[in-house]
């Protein structure tokens, strides 16, 4: 499992680190159906379920998304250590939330096993579940 959290808002790390995670199920070929990829809201207030769902479909229908409630949001970031700050624009909805950009692999059996940080190549990536699903298969 990649767990990814952003907004769908955002213009430019979120869709990017999506398309990371798209392409890096793209390389494993078969072994791409063993990976899940869940994304986590830090903007639940503009993100709506049917937003959310129709984002997770613009990179792979098979991604999954969370909408914790406002009041869960810092306690759910806290526990991955992820760090987010809303930044306010011109009017009230133009909004911007800066937040950490890294993702969390998790194993087969739901240990953190790899961070990788934003910009690394989905090959990179790929490679290493690779060998993530190969080790825990055994």
């Amino acid at each position: 499992m990649v767990v990814f959290f952003g907004f769908t808002h955002c213009p430019d790390v979120c869709p990017t680190s999506m398309l990371t995670i798209a392409e890096v199920k793209r390389l494993l070929g078969k072994d791409g159906d063993k990976l899940q990829a869940l994304f986590i809201t830090v903007d639940p207030e503009r993100d709506t379920l049917p937003l959310l769902k129709a984002y997770m479909a613009n990179f792979d229908p098979t991604f999954l998304a969370l909408r914790p409630e406002p009041s869960e949001l810092k306690s759910v970031a806290d526990s991955f250590k992820v760090t987010f700050q809303r930044a306010e624009g011109p009017t009230p909805t133009s909004y911007t939330v800066g937040h950490s950009a890294g993702k969390y692999i998790f194993d087969t059996n739901g240990a953190v096993r790899l961070y990788v940080a934003y910009g690394s190549e989905a090959s990179l990536l790929a490679e290493d579940i690779g060998k993530l699903l190969k080790s825990t298969a055994s």
